[in-house]
């Protein structure tokens, strides 16, 4: 009787959509730009943190606004390079981009989250990155000159960005601590934020070990300048005796051995998977779906059909589009609940 009643509720569309439950898929192999050696923010993540307010200049009675911190993450080496922002303008955006690339050098593939997923979602930043939109396609069209290309994770999925996510949790937890509740100018912030790129550009890659006779623990500073950019200061070596041919090959040394580690000591950590390790195939074009709202009780959740599979590399399918009301929308498997509805 029991496995009789729980066919029944399987079956059961009422059921189903007030206990609705959704699925994750296998995980998926990271993407090339993640383990192939480059160059530093080649290829860059980009998210919004805020808004956090700030002073026009010192003294009493000065009236603050909201300022933005914009986050650059590069793919390979997780480095990361911090920009404040004053608005959330198309300018204010480009600015910044303009300062990123003129100190990290070019940039050609540049990812973020879709615009309801920035953190701080202000009604501006979702105009502002909404594909949709004319400052998009500006902010597009000046990027393209550039030979960089945009790419977007699908919308309210932020597990496709955590490489950019993680970065933002780290910035708010040395910002919180060290500014607390003060209001700073646009320098003072600029300053902070400097130091806390270094400081997040000095944290290990991998896990020490407990010998002393061991390397220093890799870390993206080495990437950038050759060592941990939060270290005492080391002899001067300006008065050497060292020739150009040998200089440059020691240089060179030092760059191979670094991404000899990175590979040995970083790269290895992304082996073992644990979660999301068990494959899903029940998706399928013509499925009735309900479409999962983290502020809606599952009552009120929309119906939709789907109506195509947007497979991986490995021909997983991990997310769909979905048509909704006359509209159609991509979402990730894990924001949809499949109800048993039969053709």
């Amino acid at each position: 009787m029991k496995n009789l009643v729980r066919a029944y509720i399987r079956h059961c569309v009422p059921c189903t959509r007030y206990a609705a439950t959704s699925k994750q898929q296998l995980m998926g192999e990271l993407p090339a730009c993640r383990v192939s050696p480059s160059k530093p923010f080649l290829n860059s993540g980009v998210d919004y943190a805020g808004p956090i307010n700030i002073r026009v200049s010192k003294g009493r009675g000065q009236r603050s606004h909201k300022g933005y911190i914009c986050l650059f993450v590069c793919m390979a080496t997780r480095a990361v390079h911090i920009e404040a922002v004053s608005d959330l303008t198309t300018e204010g955006f480009l600015a910044a981009f303009k300062r990123f690339v003129a100190r990290r050098g070019h940039c050609r593939h540049i990812w973020s989250d879709n615009a309801t997923n920035f953190v701080g979602a202000a009604k501006e930043l979702q105009i502002l990155f909404n594909q949709e939109s004319s400052m998009f396609k500006d902010i597009a069209t000046a990027l393209a000159t550039s030979q960089t290309e945009w790419h977007f994770i699908p919308p309210h999925a932020p597990n496709f960005g955590g490489l950019w996510e993680a970065g933002v949790k780290s910035v708010k937890y040395h910002l919180k601590r060290v500014v607390g509740d003060s209001t700073l100018t646009f320098e003072e912030l600029s300053t902070v934020l400097y130091q806390i790129e270094a400081c997040l550009n000095s944290r290990p890659l991998s896990r020490g070990s407990n010998d002393p006779e061991d390397p220093v623990p890799l870390t993206p500073g080495h990437f950038l300048v050759g060592h941990p950019l939060v270290v005492a200061p080391d002899y001067n070596f300006e008065d050497a005796s060292v020739s150009t041919l040998r200089r440059w090959q020691l240089v060179q040394r030092m760059v191979q051995h670094f991404w000899r580690r990175w590979k040995q000591e970083y790269l290895t950590q992304f082996f073992q998977r644990q979660k999301w390790n068990v494959r899903n195939l029940d998706y399928k074009i013509g499925d009735v779906v309900l479409l999962k709202e983290d502020n809606l009780p599952s009552a009120k959740w929309l119906y939709g059909r789907i109506i195509q599979l947007h497979p991986g590399k490995d021909s997983l399918t991990r997310v769909v589009t979905v048509r909704c009301k006359g509209t159609t929308i991509k979402r990730p498997i894990s924001k949809l609940c499949i109800l048993p509805i039969t053709e």
